[in-house]
């Protein structure tokens, strides 16, 4: 089965996206899952992330490789830090 979860801790507060995650991780463990996220802490731990901006493939990998090359996921990680 694919899963696929749009904006699924957009409008939740921090405390509360902590605990849904820790249950995305269970149910999820061994599936597919497709995860459109403006939140990055949502995708942090995920096998492979990939960045897109209109249409178009930016960046791909996981979150240590793409904060590695210091690119546009990079970028957008240190913006949501503050």
């Amino acid at each position: 089965a694919i899963v696929i979860l749009d904006e699924a801790t957009a409008s939740i507060d921090p405390l509360t996206e902590a605990q849904i995650q820790e249950g995305l991780d269970v149910v999820l463990k061994e599936r597919t899952a497709i995860v459109i996220a403006h939140r990055l802490s949502t995708i942090q731990h995920a096998d492979e992330i990939i960045v897109m901006r209109s249409g178009q493939l930016l960046e791909r990998g996981t979150h240590d490789e793409l904060m590695q090359q210091g690119g546009e996921y990079q970028k957008l990680v240190e913006l949501q830090a503050f």
